[in-house]
């Protein structure tokens, strides 16, 4: 394993490992410990009381993030007919029924993102486990299941981030650029944490976020109170 940089170690020394820090301070840091050669990727990591292995605790959804994620996405839709003209005029990367499900049969996955028609959902259902361990998999929980396409493309290109639960209750996702202002940050993390809490799932007990933290792509982790989020 290798040892932590010179940079990383002494942006560590600035942080309080058993601190909890307010949101707009942890962003502060977080900026302030940005200073590789590329814009790097702000995430944010939420521990959860939640057991996905029930189905009554599964958390899903999507989040629209006010400022962007600050990726340029590549999006994909599975359609025809005059749908796949109004998929195209929407800004969609690739556009296609049979011919793309065969693409992607063969392991060309060249997007992102993937949207689909109701009506093309039994030939993209062939696709789950080539699709499902990457996450592109359509489901009309998130939005990505509709005949509304133009509103659909515009919100996976413009930031739409989507999440799930993983193993040990852990939810992560990327919420802006190192780049972005402080308060840019600030909303997209806002947006995204109360995102998760209105996906708080019935069978939820007990403590629902028990943990947050935030950290840029070679930056140390930074715990956030969740209270500072309205999280808790």
């Amino acid at each position: 394993m290798s040892k932590p940089g010179k940079r990383f170690r002494s942006t560590a020394e600035t942080i309080e490992r058993d601190k909890l820090y307010g949101v707009e301070d942890a962003v502060k840091l977080i900026k302030g410990a940005a200073k590789t050669k590329f814009d790097e990727t702000v995430e944010i990591a939420m521990n959860l009381g939640v057991d996905p292995r029930h189905a009554d605790q599964m958390v899903r959804g999507v989040c629209a993030l006010p400022n962007g994620s600050g990726r340029k996405l590549r999006v994909a839709v599975f359609c025809k007919d005059d749908k796949a003209e109004e998929a195209k005029k929407a800004g969609a990367d690739l556009v296609g029924a049979e011919d793309l499900v065969a693409e992607v049969q063969k392991g060309v996955i060249e997007f992102d993102r993937c949207i689909a028609t109701p009506d093309m959902m039994p030939l993209v259902g062939r696709l789950g486990k080539v699709l499902g361990p990457r996450g592109l998999m359509p489901n009309p929980k998130v939005g990505t299941v509709t005949n509304d396409l133009g509103p659909a493309i515009k919100a996976a290109k413009g930031g739409a981030v989507e999440f799930r639960v993983e193993k040990a209750g852990l939810i992560h996702a990327g919420v802006g650029k190192a780049s972005f202002t402080e308060d840019a940050l600030v909303a997209n993390i806002r947006a995204f944490a109360d995102a998760v809490m209105k996906a708080k799932p019935s069978g939820a007990k007990g403590t629902y976020v028990k943990r947050i933290a935030v950290t840029s792509t070679m930056g140390p982790g930074i715990k956030i109170e969740p209270g500072s989020l309205g999280a808790g």
